[in-house]
Formats: structure tokens, sequence, C-alpha cells
């Protein structure tokens, strides 16, 4: 899923899930509604990506590309290592700046229960009701 926000200097692309061959369908819409907004500033937050192939590089490229021919320029904050070495790959690194300081939210909310790791004698066995007296 690709959201797109926008603010009068920004466009920010929010991508969850796969970025791939897969997703390669709804590329052309996104990309001419993004290129559409004429905004200086391209942020593409992929802290929710889950995996990006050549595909979904590709797409990344050509939305930074249509940028730079424009004057503008292009951001990528939440990338994981194996997306930017994908992209690095590709030799397309000089069309990205990367933000190293932007720290992505947890996928899942805090529930407020601690993991406690325990020793094994200090486990006590649960006992088993009997079937028959349910």
């Amino acid at each position: 899923m690709i959201e797109i926000a926008t603010s009068p200097t920004t466009t920010t692309l929010v991508i969850a899930g796969d970025l791939d061959l897969a997703e390669r369908d709804q590329f052309p819409e996104i990309a001419a509604r993004v290129v559409g907004l004429r905004r200086q500033l391209l942020v593409i937050d992929m802290c929710r990506v889950t995996f990006m192939d050549s595909t979904g590089a590709a797409f990344l490229i050509s939305l930074a590309d249509a940028g730079r021919k424009r004057g503008g320029a292009t951001v990528i904050r939440g990338a994981d290592e194996r997306d930017l070495f994908v992209l690095e790959v590709c030799g397309a690194m000089e069309l990205f700046r990367v933000d190293d300081e932007h720290s992505c939210e947890p996928s899942a909310p805090d529930s407020g229960f601690a993991v406690m790791a325990s020793r094994e004698d200090d486990v006590t066995p649960l006992s088993h009701r009997d079937a028959s007296t349910a």
C-alpha cells in the first residue's frame, strides 16, 4: 500500500508491504500523481516496507529522476540496509538523500507487558484439567 501526503513544499510517500513486481500495476498512477503535484521535495518513507526488488527500485528511481529534472530533491527515510543495497546495485544512490536521523515508529503498539526470561528451575508445570470434567 502506498499513501501520498502533501504540504506546500513536500510530497511524502508512505509505503507499506512489498514494493516489487507484484505491485507494479499501481506504479504509473502513483508516479503521475506525484509528478503532477510538482513539489520541490519528495520524501519516501520506507519504515514499513517488507521487501523491495529491482522493479520497486526502478519505481523509486523514476520518481527521484523526475524530481531532479525539475530541480527537486528526493529523501529516503526508514530504509533498511537491504533496500539501500538494491538502490546501490542499480547505481542510483546519487539520486537520493538518505535520512539517517529518522527513527521509525514500531509497527505494533507497545502492550505495556514486559517479556521476562526465567531459569528452567523456576518454571512450575501447569496442571491440566481432565477433558471429561469440562
